[in-house]
Parts: C-alpha cells; structure tokens; sequence
C-alpha cells in the first residue's frame, strides 16, 4: 500500500485480503477442495469512492412476503424492506432491499438486509446472475451504500450451491465497477 492509501481503502484492502485467506483455507469456503491449493484471489475492480454513495431509503409500508427464485429449486421467503433512492455517475438509480424471514428469526440477523443487483458490467466483467450487498435496519432516513464492498453468490464460485437470482426489478441503469468481478468459470 502506498503512502497515498486512504483509511477507507485500506480497510476495504485488508477485508479482501481477508476473505481471499477464507475462501483458501476455510472449511467453510465456497470454492471446491480441489481448487483451494491454486486459488490465487478474487478479481475485484479498482477501489473508488464514486461508488460508496449515500442512498434515501424508502421504507415499505405493506412488506409483502414473497419467494425468491434462486439458482436450484430452492424458494427462500423474503419481504420487501423498502428502496434505495441514489445517484451513481449522474443517474438516478433505484434498488429494493429484502429481508430473509428466516434470518429474521435468528437474533444474530435479525437487523440483516440484502441487496442483490445486476448493472451494465453483469455478464461481461462481473457475475451474470448479479451480486450482493448487506446492510443492517438503520433508524436514519439517509445510509451509505458502499458498491466497493458488493460481492458473488457462492454459486459464482462453485454450482453446489442455491442462491437468489436478482430480482428484474433491481436491475441498475449504469455500469457498476466496483466490488467483485467474475470469476473463472468452474
């Protein structure tokens, strides 16, 4: 790291680095045994601080429950939590943000939010069925999102698992390069 490396961005270096460390030697890494002694790293695009941008969120008022298609036959019930209301590059964009019903019976996550999303790189240079973001139940009307931090599905690394499919609606306008990008075919 250079003398020029903000707080922000060593943070989200060190994080990497500590996932990268996981996803080797972890027994809960997604990436199959047999691959871990060449896994290397993930790619990610270059941290920049145009994609941590603060959001208006919108909470839903009727939080409909509804099944979430994922990439077996899974059907994980999730509600609608509310939307992101931001702008990234000029364009104002619009994200819903979900809530598992079952981690909401879990005290850990209780407050756990997910965000997945597709943009203009999905496909191309990031994951094709999109990546995720986290948040927590905030009290504040405004939140940070942090697109740097957006991560794969463990099915991008390994088709043993079941993960949602990013609903059409949360489809972003602009080209997100930032977090993770794909990851070698398996």
């Amino acid at each position: 790291m250079s003398a020029q490396t903000s707080e922000y961005e060593k943070r989200i270096l060190e994080d990497r680095k500590t996932k990268d460390k996981n996803f080797r030697k972890g027994k809960d890494s997604p990436i199959p045994k047999k691959e871990r002694s060449d896994f290397t790293g993930l790619v990610y695009f270059p941290i920049d601080s145009m994609y941590r941008v603060q959001a208006k969120l919108v909470r839903d008022t009727l939080q409909k429950t509804f099944e979430m298609k994922t990439s077996t036959t899974r059907l994980p019930v999730y509600r609608v939590y509310g939307k992101l209301v931001f702008r990234v590059k000029g364009e104002e964009c619009v994200l819903t943000v979900y809530q598992s019903m079952d981690l909401l019976r879990n005290p850990m996550y209780k407050d756990y939010l997910f965000v997945p999303f597709t943009d203009l790189t999905t496909d191309e240079s990031s994951y094709g069925a999109g990546r995720y973001m986290d948040m927590r139940i905030s009290d504040n009307e405004m939140v940070w999102i942090d697109f740097n931090k957006s991560y794969n599905p463990y099915c991008a690394y390994n088709n043993q698992y079941s993960c949602p499919i990013t609903p059409a609606e949360n489809k972003l306008p602009v080209r997100i390069e930032a977090g993770e990008k794909i990851y070698k075919e398996h």
